[in-house]
């Protein structure tokens, strides 16, 4: 599909790119989209959460009370679950929330969700540019040129840029990924994805 090339003012160049069919419009399989955020978001979990159980809270073991002719329940220890102070019953304990997905469905994933963005139109195509310094206030003018100020955005760009990233790094709801590192849930969680005009091939590249 053919998509207009836009400045840093939202004008046209006069020049369009063709975005691959096999990166941008593919058949989006719902339940690739689906393993791989699920994957995504598994993987950021610290998985640290921990409870003390009756074996490990501090306190004594001697029998509290004898065991018949008391008319209440029996209870063995002041560290019974029951108890103020006492252990939890089946709380949680530290864990690996690590997933494994072959790398073909990872694969098939990205270019779901780059497909699923390509035909709600949310796809931005822009000259490269750089800044000889980092300039929020010019990334910000840029984003209300292309009215994605207010919308979370994810500018993807074929390599790293130093003043690039420190100009919109402070800016709510924008973030700038390589093509190398981008993912399925940074793809699907963006309002409008912002392409570099060079990344597009170095995407082909890597993910065709």
């Amino acid at each position: 599909m053919k998509v207009k090339v836009l400045d840093i003012k939202g004008q046209e160049t006069g020049r369009q790119v063709d975005l691959p069919d096999g990166l941008f419009g593919v058949e989006p399989n719902e339940h690739a989209l689906y393993l791989a955020s699920k994957q995504y978001q598994a993987h950021n979990r610290q998985g640290t959460s921990k409870s003390r159980e009756r074996g490990e809270v501090r306190g004594s073991t001697r029998k509290i009370k004898k065991q018949k002719g008391t008319g209440t329940a029996r209870a063995g220890s002041i560290k019974n679950p029951l108890f103020r102070g006492g252990g939890r019953v089946f709380g949680p304990q530290p864990r690996d929330y690590f997933m494994k997905l072959n790398k073909k469905l990872k694969s098939l994933a990205r270019i779901s969700a780059l497909s699923v963005k390509a035909k709600n139109n949310e796809i931005v195509v822009l000259e490269d540019f750089s800044f000889d310094k980092p300039q929020t206030n010019a990334y910000n003018d840029m984003l209300k040129n292309l009215n994605a100020q207010s919308i979370r955005s994810l500018h993807i760009i074929g390599e790293y840029d130093k003043n690039l990233n420190l100009s919109m790094r402070n800016i709510p709801k924008t973030s700038l990924m390589v093509v190398k590192d981008i993912n399925t849930y940074e793809i699907l969680k963006a309002k409008k994805i912002l392409l570099s005009e060079s990344s597009i091939q170095k995407m082909n590249d890597l993910f065709v």
